[in-house]
């Protein structure tokens, strides 16, 4: 298991939260930036998060259920905007709250069904927010520029494929 440890403000004491462990550790700055690219395509399209993503550091892919294809101007409208937020130095934050207080908030049936009753929510600024175990940076800034190496429709799926440059 994954312990994290915080203390609880009201209480002034040290509690020991024990979340579900993870099963891989990602890079921090790709994962990070799947956060934002699934941020901004829920704000651009109204999607819902991507629920089958590979996060590798050298390249990483999401998938979206859509209705049709991205066209290529707003493949450059998700870059801008993802590149954008990294940009903004938004501090990576978490908050730990009971999973049966997240209903309405978060899409807790994504949760495995042995998931502990403490969740943890990763926040990218005020940008974007969801429940997660994985690895993070502090700052957006650790990043790197964003960019979109393809991105491919087939039978109602739209797959972006995506890699991070060092910053110029």
């Amino acid at each position: 298991m994954c312990k994290f440890v915080f203390s609880q403000i009201n209480e002034n004491m040290e509690q020991e939260v024990i979340l579900n462990e993870h099963n891989k550790q990602e890079y921090p700055p790709m994962h990070t930036a799947e956060h934002i690219l699934n941020g901004t395509m829920v704000k651009l399209f109204g999607l819902e998060r991507s629920r089958n993503a590979h996060i590798e550091r050298k390249k990483s892919k999401c998938d979206y259920p859509m209705a049709a294809a991205l066209t290529p101007e707003q493949i450059a409208l998700i870059e801008q905007t993802v590149n954008g937020v990294i940009e903004r130095n938004l501090d990576v934050t978490v908050e730990f709250a009971r999973k049966s207080d997240m209903e309405g908030r978060f899409d807790v049936s994504r949760l495995p069904g042995d998931a502990s009753e403490t969740v943890r929510i990763v926040h990218v600024g005020d940008y974007d927010e969801c429940l997660c175990v994985g690895a993070h940076v502090k700052n957006t800034s650790e990043i790197g520029h964003f960019r979109i190496s393809s991105a491919r429709y087939a039978d109602g799926v739209q797959r972006i494929v995506f890699r991070l440059d060092a910053k110029e």
